[in-house]
């Protein structure tokens, strides 16, 4: 590719939870990489799209900033970051394009085990340890609660037991950790995810037909890991309960069958999942033959 083509640079996490699934993301989408020895920027070798390997911290700002078009960080990570920037820049803002379905966890109030909780203004006056203060002082503001909060870089889960905080906003998955500390959580105030984001800043046409050509191909692998191709063949009376059994299809292709006039041949895409339930249902109906198969692409 020429070097005087217009390049995208796309910025994802260089290492932790969500780097190695957003780099086979990117592969699924086409995208083969020269990967440079420090493994911080990897060169497009068949798309003028490069790739930069960053702190996750650092990919809204790397948006924000314009210094990229395209980044996949969680949802937590973003939002905390442009609040950050807002107290700045009060414009600042990043555009979700797309949820990722990985990469899931929650931020949830923990308190001591022994403590009880059944509403947020218990928290007035209290001490909140947390990494994301600004998620935090948002959620207690939505709640018309004052309270202190105590930032940490790492360790929150420890602040209650050192009396340096009497509750914790973090990130919870299992719920282990919390439990070692004789912590318990006690509310959402935020559910995350990975997300495709950009930045708002205006791009040249060249270059923004480039990133909606990639976003296309990226949302077209989230569509197909979800999608099923169900095929079967049923008689012809039955098409219509057939058609309501396949979950989240659109109107299936039918097909005549040779010599049986009384039967089709029906083929549908299935954005749902299909489980054995939906094929014993389908059997129930006169199906026969049923066969679930992935998508390994698909462009809308």
């Amino acid at each position: 590719m020429s070097s005087e083509q217009p390049r995208i640079k796309i910025a994802i996490q260089k290492s932790g939870r969500l780097s190695e699934i957003s780099l086979k993301l990117l592969e699924k989408s086409g995208l083969q990489f020269a990967r440079s020895k420090d493994k911080l920027f990897w060169y497009g070798r068949n798309l003028p799209v490069d790739l930069l390997l960053v702190r996750d911290d650092d990919i809204p700002r790397l948006l924000l900033e314009g210094m990229c078009e395209l980044g996949i960080v969680g949802e937590n990570v973003a939002v905390e970051k442009v609040l950050e920037a807002r107290k700045r820049r009060p414009e600042a803002d990043l555009d979700q394009l797309a949820p990722l379905d990985f990469g899931h966890c929650k931020l949830m109030l923990a308190l001591p085990e022994n403590e009880s909780y059944s509403r947020p203004e218990q928290l007035a006056g209290k001490r909140i340890a947390t990494s994301y203060p600004r998620l935090t002082r948002r959620w207690l503001n939505d709640n018309d609660v004052e309270a202190d909060i105590v930032t940490l870089n790492g360790a929150v889960e420890i602040a209650p037991s050192l009396g340096t905080a009497d509750a914790i906003v973090d990130l919870v998955s299992t719920g282990t950790t919390l439990r070692a500390n004789h912590l318990r959580a006690v509310t959402t105030v935020l559910e995350s995810q990975a997300a495709l984001y950009r930045g708002n800043s205006k791009l040249p046409s060249e270059r923004e037909l480039l990133l909606d050509k990639l976003v296309q191909r990226v949302m077209g692998v989230q569509r197909a890991a979800e999608t099923k191709y169900v095929m079967l063949h049923a008689p012809r009376d039955a098409l219509a309960r057939i058609s309501a059994i396949l979950p989240g299809a659109e109107t299936p292709t039918v097909l005549p069958l040779e010599s049986q006039s009384d039967r089709v041949a029906v083929h549908a895409l299935c954005t749902e999942q299909v489980f054995w339930e939906h094929l014993e249902e389908l059997k129930a109906a006169g199906a026969s033959a049923i066969l679930v198969l992935p998508v390994e692409k698909m462009l809308a």
